[in-house]
C-alpha cells in the first residue's frame, strides 16, 4: 500500500492547503497527468544546481598535479565526463517521464517488491556517504568565510555548529519539496554563474599562461581515469534522475530531457575543472590541501572570496537537498511508513553525525573523498545496467502494481523478487568491485588489465549487468488490470 495516501477529513484539506503554498506532501505515488506541467527547459537550472561544488576545482587541480594532465587534457577531460555520465543521467530520467514517479519505485517494476529492496537499500546507503562529503565541504566553506572576516580560527565545538547549521539548511528546503528546489535553484544558477565568471576573468588576467600552455602532455591512460573519477560523481544522480522528469507531461521529448541535463551538468563542470587545473599549474598544493575549500581564501582576494565562498556553500546546500529529496523517497520504498520530509530526516541526522567524523578525525579529506568516489560509482552503477537496460523493453509502468507491495502486484513475480534483474544487479557489482581500487579496497582483478588501472570499475559494472540481464529470461511485462489505475505515460 502506498505510505502517503491520502485520508479523508482535515488531514485530507490540510494536504491540499499545504501543496497549494507550495510544501510538496506528495510521497512515491505516480503524479496524475493534470498536475504533469512541467517542461524539459526547467532540468537546465536543476543540473547546474547539482554540479555547483568547489570540489570539482579540486579536482581539477588534482588532474595536473596527480594526473600529470595538461591544459588541453584537462579541457577534453571537462568535457568528456559530464557527457558520459549526465548523458545516462538524461536517460535514465526519461523514465520518470513514462512514469510520473520516482526513480526507486519505479525500480520495483524492474527488481519486484521485494527484490528492490536490495539495492534501494545499497543506493540509499551510499547518499549517506554523498552528504556527508557535501555537508562537510559546506562547513569548510562556512569556517573559511568565519576566518577571512574574523580570524575565527577552527576548532570542534565550531565545526559541529556549522555542521548542525548546513544540515538545518538542507533539510528545511529538501523537506519542502520539488517547489523549493527548483525556486532556489534558480537564484543559484544566476549567483554562483555571475561570480565565477569573476573568478574566471580574474584567472585569466594573473595567469602565466606561458606555463600553463608548455606544460607537457600526460599518459592518455591518465585522461581515462581521471574523466573517470569526474564521472563517478555524474553517476551518482542516475537513480534519482526520474524524481526531477515525474512532472513533465508524457509528449514531452526525450531529446530534451537528455539534452537540457547533459547541458547543465556541463555549463558548471567544465569552468570549474578548468579553473582547479590553471590555478595548480601556478599552486600545485592545491591538489593536496588540507580541505576543499580554504584555499580559495588564499588566492583570491578578499572582495571576491567571500562572496564566491558564501555562494558555494549555497550551492552546497542546494546540492545535498536535492539528494536528500531523492533519499526521502527511497527511504519510503524500503518500507518506512513515514511522509517524505520525516524519511529525509533520517538522512540528515547521519550525514551530521558522519560529517563531524571526518571532519575531527579523518587525515585527508580528498584521499576519503577519492576513495569514496571510487565505490560509489560502482555501487550506483550496478541498478543503472539493469534498470537501464529494462527501459529498452519497458514503455509503461502501472501505477496500481507500483504501490501494492502485496502478493496480488504485478510486480510481485516469483516471491517478490525477479531472479534476472536481482541475479544481473548482484553478479555487475561484484564484478565492479574485482577491477576496482581505492585507499579503502582493493580488488583481485585491479592491476595488470586496462579496467582497473584506468579506473572504469564502474563501467564494467554497468556492462556486466546490463548484459545480464538482457540475456537471462525475464518475467513477463504484465499489463495494468482491469479495475486498477492504467499506466501513465506512452
Amino acid at each position: 500500500m502506498s505510505t502517503t495516501a491520502h485520508h479523508d477529513g482535515p488531514l485530507e484539506h490540510l494536504e491540499e492547503s499545504l501543496e497549494h503554498h507550495g510544501l510538496e506532501t506528495r510521497g512515491i505515488e505516480p503524479v496524475p497527468d493534470s498536475e504533469r506541467t512541467g517542461t524539459p527547459r526547467g532540468l537546465l537550472p536543476t543540473w547546474i544546481a547539482a554540479n555547483i561544488t568547489v570540489l570539482l576545482v579540486t579536482v581539477g587541480a588534482s588532474l595536473s598535479v596527480s594526473f600529470g594532465l595538461n591544459f588541453w587534457q584537462s579541457l577534453v577531460v571537462g568535457v568528456a565526463a559530464p557527457v558520459v555520465s549526465y548523458g545516462l543521467v538524461g536517460l535514465i530520467g526519461i523514465a520518470g517521464r513514462r512514469g510520473g514517479a520516482p526513480g526507486m519505485a519505479l525500480s520495483r517494476a524492474v527488481f519486484g517488491q521485494r527484490g528492490n529492496l536490495l539495492p534501494g537499500a545499497l543506493i540509499w546507503i551510499a547518499r549517506w556517504g554523498w552528504e556527508t562529503i557535501n555537508a562537510v565541504t559546506g562547513s569548510y566553506a562556512a569556517l573559511t568565510v568565519l576566518d577571512i572576516l574574523f580570524g575565527i580560527r577552527s576548532n570542534t565545538a565550531l565545526v559541529i555548529v556549522t555542521l548542525l547549521l548546513f544540515v538545518i539548511a538542507t533539510f528545511a528546503i529538501s523537506g519542502m519539496g520539488i517547489k523549493a528546489v527548483r525556486y532556489c535553484n534558480r537564484w543559484a544558477t544566476w549567483l554562483f554563474g555571475g561570480f565565477s565568471l569573476l573568478v574566471l576573468g580574474r584567472l585569466v588576467a594573473v595567469t602565466d599562461w606561458a606555463r600553463v600552455l608548455g606544460q607537457p602532455a600526460g599518459p592518455a591512460a591518465a585522461m581515462v581515469a581521471g574523466a573517470g573519477l569526474i564521472a563517478a560523481g555524474g553517476m551518482s544522480w542516475a537513480p534519482a534522475a526520474p524524481d526531477f522528469t515525474r512532472y513533465l507531461p508524457g509528449s514531452a521529448s526525450s531529446a530534451a530531457i537528455v539534452r537540457n541535463t547533459v547541458g547543465g551538468a556541463g555549463i558548471v563542470v567544465l569552468p570549474l575543472v578548468l579553473m582547479g587545473a590553471v590555478t595548480a599549474s601556478g599552486t600545485p598544493d592545491l591538489a593536496r590541501a588540507a580541505d576543499p575549500v580554504s584555499f580559495l581564501g588564499a588566492i583570491l582576494p578578499l572582495w571576491l572570496a567571500v562572496p564566491y565562498l558564501l555562494i558555494a556553500l549555497v550551492g552546497m546546500v542546494l546540492i545535498n537537498a536535492m539528494s536528500m529529496y531523492s533519499a526521502g523517497f527511497t527511504a519510503q520504498t524500503l518500507g518506512f511508513r513515514v511522509p517524505r520530509p520525516w524519511a529525509v530526516s533520517v538522512n540528515a541526522v547521519i550525514s551530521l553525525s558522519l560529517g563531524a567524523v571526518l571532519m575531527l578525525v579523518a587525515t585527508s579529506f580528498m584521499a576519503s573523498f577519492t576513495a569514496f568516489l571510487s565505490l560509489l560509482a560502482v555501487a550506483f552503477s550496478a541498478w543503472v545496467g539493469v534498470f537501464g537496460t529494462d527501459m529498452l523493453r519497458r514503455r509503461e509502468y502501472d501505477a496500481g502494481a507500483l504501490l501494492d507491495t502485496t502478493r496480488t502486484s504485478a510486480y510481485w513475480y516469483r516471491a517478490g523478487f525477479s531472479p534476472a534483474a536481482v541475479a544481473a544487479w548482484a553478479l555487475g557489482l561484484a564484478a565492479g568491485l574485482l577491477f576496482t581500487t581505492c585507499d579503502w579496497f582493493t580488488g583481485p582483478l585491479a592491476t595488470n588489465n586496462p579496467v582497473g588501472r584506468y579506473g572504469l570499475g564502474w563501467i564494467a559494472t554497468i556492462a556486466v549487468s546490463g548484459l545480464l540481464y538482457a540475456v537471462l529470461p525475464k518475467p513477463a511485462v504484465v499489463p495494468a488490470q482491469a479495475g486498477k489505475p492504467a499506466p501513465l505515460a506512452v
